[in-house]
């Protein structure tokens, strides 16, 4: 069941997020099933493949400022057998292919 917080995120995601989501929908990558604000533990994930227990992060500028945070993030989920990838925003908008290639290899890598 999806908390409030992971539906309000759902409703209002950031362009970034949007761009991405295009990429990863309806198995488009590998077959893979992806979903977007995913609840994890604490936390809300903004992607997440449950088949290889993959998380995506994608950070704005905001996360310059969260380094402690994020880093207690990714180690809470590697802990619990995740793996987190993450990708600034610009990225998905300068370089989407890459994005993809990046996020294909991590799929493969499991």
């Amino acid at each position: 069941m999806a908390s409030p917080t992971a539906r309000n995120l759902r409703k209002n995601q950031t362009e970034a997020e949007k761009r991405l989501w295009h990429q990863l929908r309806r198995k488009q990558l590998g077959g893979y099933r992806f979903r977007r604000q995913a609840p994890i533990g604490p936390y809300v994930a903004d992607f997440f493949c449950p088949a290889v227990k993959l998380v995506i992060e994608l950070d704005g500028g905001q996360h310059a400022d969260r380094q402690a945070e994020d880093a207690r993030r990714t180690a809470w989920l590697e802990d619990r057998g995740y793996r987190v990838v993450r990708f600034w925003n610009n990225e998905v908008f300068e370089n989407i292919e890459g994005v993809m290639g990046e996020i294909e290899k991590a799929l493969n890598d499991n």
